[in-house]
């Protein structure tokens, strides 16, 4: 199956990794896409794979636990999308036969261009958003590469730099790295460093690892399907905050970590040591 046209792949080539950029997918229509079938995908994933809650929430969700729920079970909330008021998130269809399949095209074309960049590319993992009009996926980051495929519906996505230190600061990294949530604080003040990204269906957006974003969905049921991969880079920044973090709680005061640092590669060495020892 070809996903991705050869312009939207020299696209991400080039953007790849730390710029967003937007390409074009061919994945509109696909049946396991459909609302009807993702109800049932929705009701074979074990619990901790589903996450669902009302959709008209503040951008501002710190606090994972205060985010309210909708009262329905995920078969129901997928069923009514269009009128439950909800957000829905299914992680890691990859353990669905058919929905690895459907992933596993999609990165086919783009892994050998990412790893070129990037180092071996690993871990692929899938995520389905399903969203009632006009609602809200709050202010967070995700910790790998993702391409966000838009099939149904229109939304927008309010993104921000990865390396923006004002919108999250070097001590919020290394906490989010010590098991942290990815949810962040929101101060409506950001939002002019932010670029927002206008998705409808054929639309991809390519997110670079740990950019901040929020999304505010449409008039319309939204239907998402991101695919995201961990890499040789993605790696070395976790285990740099993991030991910029150790550092800091023995009293230190470690630079953050800034893209052409000459003194990555010791502190990566140093970090994949401890990290060995079991003291990361």
């Amino acid at each position: 199956m070809t996903v991705f046209a050869d312009e939207a792949l020299s696209a991400f080539g080039i953007a790849y990794p730390a710029r967003a950029t937007k390409l074009r997918h061919s994945l509109l229509s696909h049946p396991l896409l459909e609302t009807d079938r993702l109800a049932r995908l929705g009701e074979t994933l074990p619990a901790d794979q589903v996450e669902y809650n009302l959709g008209n929430i503040d951008v501002s969700q710190p606090d994972p636990s205060a985010t309210p729920s909708n009262g329905l079970t995920v078969a129901e909330t997928l069923a009514n999308i269009d009128r439950a008021g909800s957000w829905v998130a299914l992680r890691n269809i990859e353990t669905d036969p058919d929905y690895r399949k459907l992933m596993m095209d999609c990165l086919s074309q783009i892994v050998p261009l990412a790893e070129k960049q990037t180092g071996k590319a690993y871990r692929p993992e899938g995520f389905i958003f399903a969203s009632s009009p006009g609602a809200v996926t709050p202010f967070h980051l995700d910790p790998e590469h993702n391409i966000l495929l838009q099939v149904r519906g229109q939304k927008t996505m309010h993104l921000f730099p990865a390396d923006d230190e004002e919108i999250v600061t070097a001590r919020q990294h290394e906490a989010y790295h010590d098991g942290g949530h990815c949810n962040l604080a929101y101060e409506p003040a950001m939002e002019a460093r932010a670029t927002a990204w206008d998705l409808t269906p054929g639309d991809a957006l390519y997110v670079p690892v740990k950019a901040p974003h929020w999304v505010q969905n449409g008039d319309e049921v939204s239907v998402s399907l991101s695919i995201t991969w961990r890499s040789e880079e993605s790696d070395r920044q976790r285990r740099i905050y993991r030991l910029n973090g150790l550092m800091r709680r023995r009293g230190l005061n470690p630079p953050p970590l800034r893209a052409g640092d000459p003194r990555i590669p010791v502190k990566d060495f140093s970090a994949r040591v401890l990290d060995r020892l079991g003291m990361l």
